[in-house]
Order: structure tokens, then sequence, then C-alpha cells
């Protein structure tokens, strides 16, 4: 690892390599021993101290010693500097919050991985690929899922990242918006201003220690001090290393900018020149075999929509090709799809809350802390937990910080031995990716025939571990909806033991202002706020896990050993790259509690279970439900059972999820965890009238599964279909597009018929066809 690497991004490599066995090297490449066994390189593109450093030979000299180079680099940066695929890396990483999304005192953002095609299937989270559909159109999907948690379980790489598709989006307008050319024009702006800054700065006395830059400059000083007093004045923050100083500028830096800084540079007075005197002398300092020659953006959707009208369409025109909340209702089983309330989003755009640097003098983020503080606060008396960090970003995250947490735990009590995790087959996917990032060597857990976790399984598991047992992953309301009643009996089996419990807060929805997790018997929990606690998280992020710990874990709660309020001082390093996380979207939940208050909390829990007690039982005549309590009920989701159908009339999850679409709903959760069935969790959110108009259409479905099967095997029916002039179907148009009447009201357009998704993952392709294609 290069040293000049940002200081966080080494902090999160060296949480996530200890625990895996990993052998971090800390020195500049050109003097590394290749004697020593490496499997990879990473270079930081642009330094963080701003220098733009030819990597060409020593990545040759990696690749002939079989080791992988991995560049994390400045997007922007890119339009001006050789692209590393050029000089020879095989992994491309970054940020995408350049290209238009706030700072957001840490995050939310979207990151970016890139690499060659012969590494595509060692890809983590969600890989978009072209197919075709059943008209022979191109169409796109989610491609090779086989490489995802749900099927690959502790060998899956998702748990390395979370999805941010919110934030990928934003980043992808921003690229659209400007296109090549104006993200150059952007570029050779805020390079301008830097180099400006340069010339004034050596007119001043100074010494600029950076020589190749892009757009932040390190300076020589032994006034650091007097430099930070006079900085503040002006309401600028520099970043200060040993002997020197340094700052960076940005596409909102202007000449003014440039002459404040000069007046820094200069005791806190004026220069007795302007910025703007300097213009002229600026000379490339990018030059040679740095300089980009090659294209970029080639796509006809970054060269088409360079105006808000043109922008404002192109945007609307993909809004209406998605099946969203402000359509219907969206009954993703384990997913939480509740509303997100405009009251509550509202302060994510305020620049108080979005603009603040996530590494600015705490004295300058009171506020913040302040309500950091207390949404932590609010969580405890929540859960019942005595700790809570944010800092997780997802709830993938906060598995993994829960179980580092433990593993830390067990580290102060000298019980390294502890390295066994007991995880039932019904699980996330998530917990065993986590847990084996963790540290952790996993063991299963059998579930009965009702769907519970086997308890004598887990009684012989625990004696067979019981010198190394490390933690018990278990979920609560279960992954199959049942409140188990046997969870505090799990929880004495394991402590018993000495091993702790990890709770997967991922169905919490069923519990808040019910019942706290940390008085029944777990020692840590996350909690994910984009489902239970109103962050929006359609398509897949932002997303916010905190975990909560018992008291005797609290000690060890996640912190950024930079910023020492971030954390316990005992506590384990970073597990993401700022100090509290995705810190902006935590309004938006802080809200959501605040707003509610205990009574409404209870009464949003008791309503999503009372939502998906109704759905089951007027499904149930059509669709048999999978698991029930001893009292017949589910908690706030239940599981269908389409798997007869498939027997008696070949009618499978993906023909039912189609043909939903005609009538205007996104399908359940479609076979998990139990393959062949359908999940579905209706939330709080939705009245009696939608609900009703949910189950007509899934027993509507069941009798066309009869009468039309065809209908079904079709689905979905665009417009284009219907409106062509051979209709060779057996069934009428109206059939297809309006199966009942209420459907004509709101009519929802599937922008595609049925996807090939054999062809799709056989024939994937990670660059786009022209954009006439999709016409």
């Amino acid at each position: 690892v290069h040293p000049d690497m940002h200081p966080h991004v080494i902090e999160v490599l060296k949480t996530r390599a200890e625990p895996l066995g990993l052998e971090l090297i800390i020195q500049d490449p050109m003097t590394f021993d290749f004697k020593k066994e490496v499997f990879a390189a990473l270079f930081q593109y642009p330094t963080t101290t701003g220098s733009i450093e030819n990597y060409k030979d020593i990545t040759q000299k990696l690749h002939d010693h079989g080791a992988l180079v991995i560049a994390s680099v400045d997007l922007l940066a890119l339009t001006l500097i050789t692209p590393p695929g050029e000089w020879g890396a095989d992994i491309v990483v970054g940020n995408s919050q350049r290209f238009g999304v706030p700072l957001g005192f840490g995050g939310p953002h979207a990151a970016y991985l890139a690499t060659k095609d012969a590494y595509k299937r060692s890809l983590p989270g969600r890989l978009v690929g072209v197919s075709v559909d059943s008209q022979g159109k191109s169409a796109l999907r989610l491609a090779l899922q086989t490489r995802e948690q749900h099927i690959r379980r502790e060998k899956a790489t998702s748990n390395i990242c979370t999805a941010q598709v919110l934030l990928a989006n934003m980043a992808a307008m921003y690229a659209v918006y400007h296109g090549p050319q104006g993200l150059k024009k952007i570029a050779n702006r805020v390079h301008r201003l830097t180099q400006i800054a340069k010339i004034g700065l050596e007119k001043l006395g100074h010494t600029v220690l950076t020589k190749n830059f892009f757009d932040t400059l390190q300076v020589k000083t032994d006034q650091a001090a007097q430099l930070k007093t006079d900085s503040e004045k002006l309401e600028i923050n520099l970043r200060y290393f040993t002997g020197s100083v340094g700052f960076s500028l940005n596409e909102t830096s202007t000449l003014k900018t440039v002459d404040d800084l000069f007046a820094i540079f200069n005791k806190g007075t004026a220069a007795s020149f302007k910025a703007a005197d300097l213009e002229a002398s600026v000379q490339d300092v990018i030059t040679g075999d740095m300089v980009r020659k090659s294209d970029y953006l080639t796509h006809p959707v970054f060269n088409s929509y360079h105006s808000e009208t043109e922008m404002m369409r192109y945007i609307y025109s993909l809004q209406n090709k998605d099946i969203t909340l402000t359509h219907s209702m969206i009954p993703l089983g384990s997913c939480t799809m509740k509303l997100n309330a405009a009251t509550e989003l509202m302060p994510v755009s305020w620049p108080e809350i979005n603009k603040m640097h996530p590494f600015v003098p705490m004295n300058q983020a009171q506020g913040y802390l302040h309500l950091i503080k207390d949404l932590e606060q609010k969580l405890c008396g929540i859960t019942g937990f005595s700790a809570v960090s944010l800092q997780p970003n997802s709830g993938a995250q906060g598995e993994y910080a829960g179980l580092l947490v433990i593993r830390e735990y067990f580290k102060a009590k000298n019980q390294t031995n502890r390295k066994v995790c007991l995880i039932p087959t019904s699980a996330h996917g998530t917990n065993p990716a986590s847990a084996v990032m963790a540290g952790f060597e996993v063991a299963l857990v059998k579930c009965d025939e009702n769907g519970n976790v086997d308890i004598p399984d887990l009684k012989i598991k625990v004696e067979q571990y019981k010198d190394t047992l490390a933690a018990f992953m278990v979920t609560y309301p279960s992954t199959h909806g049942i409140f188990e009643e046997g969870i505090v009996e799990m929880c004495e089996i394991v402590h018993a033991a000495g091993g702790q419990v990890y709770m997967d807060g991922a169905n919490l929805n069923a519990l808040v202002g019910v019942a706290r997790p940390g008085k029944f018997g777990p020692d840590v929990s996350h909690m994910n706020l984009h489902k239970t606690f109103a962050i929006p998280h359609g398509g897949g992020g932002p997303g916010v896990g905190p975990i909560g710990v018992a008291a005797h874990l609290a000690p060890y709660l996640p912190r950024q050993t930079s910023v020492k309020e971030s954390g316990p001082e005992t506590g384990v390093t970073s597990t993401t790259s700022a100090p509290w996380g995705s810190a902006s979207i935590l309004p938006i939940s802080w809200s959501y509690i605040t707003m509610m208050g205990d009574a409404g909390l209870r009464s949003s829990t008791t309503t999503s279970i009372l939502n998906a007690n109704y759905m089951a039982k007027k499904l149930e005549p059509y669709y048999p439900i999978v698991y029930k309590g001893k009292e017949g009920l589910v908690a706030h989701e239940c599981i269908i059972d389409i798997r007869p159908l498939k027997k008696s009339h070949n009618i499978d999850v993906t023909d039912i999820a189609k043909r939903l679409m005609d009538y205007g709903f996104h399908a359940p959760t479609m076979s998990w965890p139990v393959a062949g069935t359908l999940m579905i969790e209706p939330t709080e959110s939705e009245s009696k009238k939608e609900l009703d108009r949910y189950c007509e259409a899934m027993i509507e479905i069941r009798k066309e599964a009869d009468t039309t099967p065809d209908v079904l095997k079709n689905a979905p029916h665009t417009a284009e279909v219907l409106m062509a002039t051979e209709w060779k179907y057996s069934y009428s148009r109206e059939k297809a597009a309006y199966p009942l009447k209420w459907v004509t009201a709101n009519k929802y357009w599937p922008p595609v018929s049925r996807v090939d998704n054999a062809y799709g993952d056989k024939n994937i392709v990670c660059s786009c066809p022209p954009l006439e294609s999709y016409a």
C-alpha cells in the first residue's frame, strides 16, 4: 500500500485486513522488496498530498511478480490525466461524490469499482447486463446473480460493499448533464485555479512541495499555528502535516478563494497582487505521459442532454419505466418499503446538513454532534441497548461491525480461540458473508419443519463448539416472518457456553415500541435506518445500519482514530471511511422518530403486523401460507407458496411477478428465503384499500392460472405488443392490459416484455449498445 494514500483509506484497510490474516505493507513501492510474497498493490492517483505519480514501471514490475495493481482514483482528475487502465492497473476504485453529490459530513456517496473483463465474475454487488426480451428488443437486467450472497452465502464477496443506487444515479446524471466536454471544462478550471494558487504562494516566498498536481497542494511551513488562526478567521480549513499544510480546490472555488488563501499565507493580510493578475502566468504542469489522450463518455446518453429542459425530460422518461411507491405499494418481503415522508426528507437539502466536510474540527460540528448523540440515545431507548454506533453504512456493514465488536471483546478477554459463529440455515446471506469477513468460521444450525431454529440442533452445535464458540447470529422475527417463541432460550443456551448473541435487525419493524431486543437476550444487533426508520432505499441505497450493544460490548464500538469523538479509544478501528458513516441522512430517521413519538412508533409496528396478517388471511384460500406461528399468525410479513401451482399448472414465481406488472404492482420478494415462494411485507404505510387491491390482483392471477395460463406466461404486456397489427394470443388485448377495472385509472405500462435471463448471463455486456436500440 502506497503510504501517500488517504489516511482514512489506510485505516479501513487495516481494519479489514487483520481478521482475514492479510499482511499490509505500507511503504513506497519503488523501494519494495519483491522477495516477499505479494498479491496486490494499491496506489492513490493523484496521491493524498496531491502528487500525480507515474506508476507505469512499478505496475509492470508488480505484474512480473504475479501481483495485481489497484488504483484509487479521482474521477474528475481522469478527464485530464492518463486513466489507470492505460498504464496497466487491473482494478480501479474510488468515490463518485465529486460528481455533484454533497459532502454531507461523510456521506452517503457511491463508490465505483471498475476492472478487466476477466474478473467480472469476481465483482461484488449488482452488475447490470444487457439481454433481450421476448420480442427480440434489447433490455437491461441484473446479471450474474450466482455471485451474490443469497446463493454463495459465506463465499460471497457482496459484503465488501453496500449498494448506493440513489447516489450512483446522482453522480451519473451529473455526468449526463455536463458530458465529457463539460466535465473537462470544470476540471480545467479547478486545475487552473490550483496553478494560480501555486504561482502566488511561491511569489509570497513559500515552498510548494507538490510538483505535478491536479487540485491539491502541499506547502512547507513552520507557522502552522498562525496559519490555523488566520485561516479560521476566513472560514477556511487547511490540512495539517508535520512541517507542512495542504489544501484542495474544487468546482465551488473561485478567484476570491485563492485570494483568501494568499491572505492566509501572508500573515493574515491581503497580498499585494490578486489571483486574477496571475492567470497569464499559468503553464501546464500535467505533461508528457500523464496527459489523457483517449476519449471518454462516448455513449450518446452523455452527449445529448445538456439543457435543463432536455435533462428533465430524460430523467422523467426513466422514471416512467419504474414502479415506485409514487404509483403503488411495493410489498418486498424483508425490505420494509414504507413511506418516506416529505417532512422527514427536507433537512437533507439544507446546506447546514449537506455541505460539511467529515473531517472539520469538531468545534465546527457541534450541531451535528448534538443530532448524532440524540439519535443514538433515541435508538438506545427503542432497542434497550446501552450504546449505539452510527458508523456502519448498511445492514450488512452493521453485521460486520457488530461481529468485529464481539471479536474485539474476546480479544480483550484473551479468548482469541473463540472463532466459531453459528448461523441458522434460514439466515440472510449477508450473515455468513459478514462472519467470514470478520474472521470467524461458520457452522450451520438446522431449522425445523416450521421454519424455526432447531433448538435441539443448536444445543448440539453449542456443545460441539463450546470451547471455540464466539457468536450465534439469529434473525428476530425470523427470516420466515415468524416470532420464534424460543428466542430467549436460544440466547440463554449460547450465553451459558460463553458465546455472544448477534441479532439481525432486518425485521425490527415488527418490534419497535413492542419489544426491546436489548432486554430479551441479544448482545448486539444492527438496525436498518433505511427500512425501519424511514430512510429511502429503493433500488438499494443509501442505507445506514447502526449497531446497538449491551454494556459489556460498548467499549469496543467502532471509532475513527483521527476523530476522538467518533467512538471509544478501546473500540475497533474504522469499518467505513467517515467517522459517522452516511451522516447527512441521519436527520431523516431523527425526524421520523421525533415526529412519531413513542405511541406513534408502537402504532406503526402493530399496524404493520395487522396488515401482514390481514393479507395472509385474505390470500390463504388461494395460496398456502408456508409458515405461521402457534396461533396461526405471522409477524410483519408472510410467505405464500407457489410450488403447488408450479406442480399443477406449471406457473412459477416469475410468471406471477411478471403478470403483477400488468396490474401495476411490484412483485413481492421472489424465492427467498424459500425457493418457489413469494414473501409479502405490506408495512404500516398502506391503506386497507391498497391492501385489498393487491390481494384482488393476486386472487385474479390465481384464477388466470386456471382459465388463461398463457396470459401469465406471456406477461408483462407492453403497449407496443398490444398495439401491434398482429395479435397472436388466445386471450383479448383488454385481458392483457386491463385485467381488472381499476387498472384503467392509473395504468402502468411495462417498458419491456419478458426478459431472457439465460441469454443475459451468457451474453453479458458491460458497455451498453447505442441508445437507439432502447428507443
